[in-house]
């Protein structure tokens, strides 16, 4: 087979390991995967790896942490829900259980999960962090570096592929902002990413930099802790309640869009929010000029979805404050000019893509933010076999669509290569292929 002999002989002329000591060669193992590599085992290399296996079709997937959804497992705060009823975040082809509340909690979605991947007998390979992808052009293949240990520390592995499905998301990595003085603030400065409840910060003055659905609950979590926090607001905000007229925000908003444009929808809604939840504007939270639907279409800004924070907003139990000039040993700097002390600060700044920093491809992926340069929906399939899941800025159910599309596109190369891949991984592990290279 000329794929086999092209793997073998690149063995010992490999343009893609030139440069490096034969040390480091010998210290890597090869494996051939007859399906789709997926990197990335949250609920988007989940619902890629489901659709997949419902086509007939086996994936690897690689996963850098040592659980699935390792985001929600480890890097969310206690009281968390999902923001939008259940029936938009099931993915596909299993629903949530129906004695789960609308807006399940974290543990809730977590254990969705857990079933989901052990319906579909999704087994990731955990521990095995992405160092490198790059298209093989002269023989066709995707080559996926691994540094294993979770960190680098094991011994890196190389899988080839037909296939790679980028699934590692719009939330891979912290985004910590650069703040002056932050070095010589006296107290703890923490991302949201490590907060987990408010009861370590009881009786404490705190202030939560950033006004999205991740500060906005730190802060009403905070409060119900008998802690006094502080929220800053740099920029402008929509915030509407999470239910209108006896339905979800979001649920309301998908069924108008059937019917009318988005404009008219848009007004539809601010009007709504201003009888609900009055003028924000004179708490501080001044509206942006564009819809909350048309700026998440335009630029992916999701509205915030209020379950009670406007209300110790307005009771004054919390305190908006503008955007942060510097920190002190002790208080923070505004940019009017005011100081206020402080006994902690969280960095709800959000995530970003990671993606550039591993996958050598510049078509697909913006070497900016990390996105697909298409837009939704056309941003799910690129060149020789790439794929991204979970991109959308559209959640749980942005990356269900892409899965389906996803799984509908390999198929139909599937059914043609099939066997011959199959035959190809046979041959391999005859020669015992996964040896020392």
């Amino acid at each position: 087979m000329d794929f086999l002999r092209e793997i073998e002989g690149k063995k010992s002329h490999d343009p893609l390991r030139s440069g490096e000591d034969k040390a480091t060669a010998t210290d890597r193992r090869c494996r051939f995967v007859p399906g789709p590599v997926i990197v990335g085992a949250g609920p988007s290399g989940l619902a890629a790896a489901a659709c997949l296996k419902q086509k007939g079709i086996e994936s690897l997937v690689l996963e850098r942490s040592n659980c699935i959804a390792s985001l929600w497992q480890l890097k969310t705060y206690d009281r968390l829900r999902l923001h939008l009823p259940k029936k938009f975040c099931e993915l596909p082809l299993m629903p949530f259980p129906q004695d789960f509340p609308n807006y399940p909690s974290k543990q809730q979605f977590v254990d969705y999960l857990e079933d989901y991947a052990r319906e579909f007998d999704i087994r990731p390979v955990f521990n095995e962090t992405v160092a490198r992808a790059e298209y093989d052009s002269g023989a066709g293949y995707w080559r996926v570096r691994c540094a294993g240990g979770g960190g680098g520390g094991g011994e890196e592995r190389e899988y080839v592929s037909r296939w790679l499905v980028v699934a590692t998301g719009e939330n891979a990595e912290e985004v910590v902002p650069e703040v002056e003085g932050r070095e010589e603030f006296g107290g703890s400065v923490v991302h949201t990413s490590g907060y987990k409840s408010g009861e370590v910060f009881r009786g404490k003055r705190v202030l939560v930099v950033g006004c999205g659905n991740s500060g906005m609950e730190v802060c009403l979590d905070l409060c119900n802790h008998s802690a006094s926090p502080s929220l800053v607001v740099k920029d402008t905000v929509h915030v509407l309640p999470r239910e209108m007229l006896g339905r979800s925000t979001f649920g309301l908003s998908m069924w108008l869009l059937k019917w009318l444009p988005i404009r008219l929808v848009d007004r539809f809604l601010l009007i709504l929010s201003w009888l609900v939840l009055g003028d924000t504007a004179r708490l501080g939270l001044h509206r942006p000029s564009v819809g909350p639907l048309q700026l998440k279409n335009s630029a992916g800004k999701t509205p915030v979805l209020d379950i009670g924070t406007l209300a110790k907003i307005k009771s004054g139990d919390i305190k908006v404050c503008p955007a942060l000039r510097k920190l002190t040993r002790y208080s923070a700097e505004f940019i009017n000019g005011e100081k206020e002390n402080f006994d902690a600060i969280i960095l709800a700044t959000g995530y970003k893509s990671n993606v550039p920093s591993w996958l050598k491809e510049s078509d697909m992926f913006s070497d900016k933010d990390g996105l697909p340069r298409r837009p939704f929906p056309n941003g799910w399939k690129g060149e020789c076999g790439l794929y991204a899941v979970g991109f959308t800025k559209r959640g749980l159910l942005g990356a269900s669509i892409d899965a389906k599309k996803i799984a509908e596109d390999i198929e139909q190369c599937w059914r043609h290569e099939a066997k011959y891949l199959m035959a190809i991984a046979q041959s391999l592990s005859l020669q015992n292929y996964e040896i020392r290279t």
